[in-house]
């Protein structure tokens, strides 16, 4: 059983979720993605984790995702391979881009910033607010811009020793 999970009444989630320890999740949060969170995370307010019932979004741990952020795990190609919504039959649908978004132990996304299906946070990575990630990542990098770069590595000896003191190990 999770415990100090704190999820505000206006939090919406359309598919199963599984919950670590010490989590927050404010107000106006819109989930269509079966997630996994884990503990230490905190959703800002307004944010949206969309692509339906086929993706997967997962965030490890000691996570933030800030106001406004959009972490998209599944969307429709626009490529004229067919019909594009969400109220589509199954066999008018066009290509779709299905995969899922991972966020490993100390990533962040910033206020705004947008997250296309794929994109893997590695460990410490930091989305600078208003960015757009597309695809991997290094660990412990700062990502910024559109499409957002590598702008410098930070050093993340502390933040995992804090989180040992907390007894965890990674």
């Amino acid at each position: 059983m999770s415990k100090d999970v704190h999820i505000h009444d206006g939090v919406e989630f359309k598919q199963s979720v599984l919950f670590g320890n010490r989590i927050a999740i404010d107000s106006g949060v819109y989930v269509t993605v079966p997630c996994k969170i884990g503990d230490y995370t905190h959703i800002s307010p307004y944010v949206t984790i969309i692509g339906g019932k086929k993706s997967y979004f997962e965030c490890k741990g000691f996570n933030n995702i800030m106001a406004g952020a959009r972490i998209i795990c599944g969307s429709d190609r626009f490529d004229g391979s067919g019909l594009f919504g969400a109220l589509i039959p199954e066999e008018l649908k066009g290509k779709q881009l299905i995969e899922p978004v991972i966020m490993e132990e100390f990533s962040n996304v910033g206020t705004n910033a947008i997250v296309l299906p794929g994109a893997h946070l590695r460990k410490g990575v930091l989305l600078t607010a208003g960015s757009l990630l597309m695809g991997d990542t290094e660990e412990w990098g700062v990502y910024k811009g559109n499409p957002a770069v590598l702008v410098k590595k930070i050093n993340g000896t502390k933040t995992i020793k804090n989180a040992k003191k907390l007894g965890y190990e990674f």
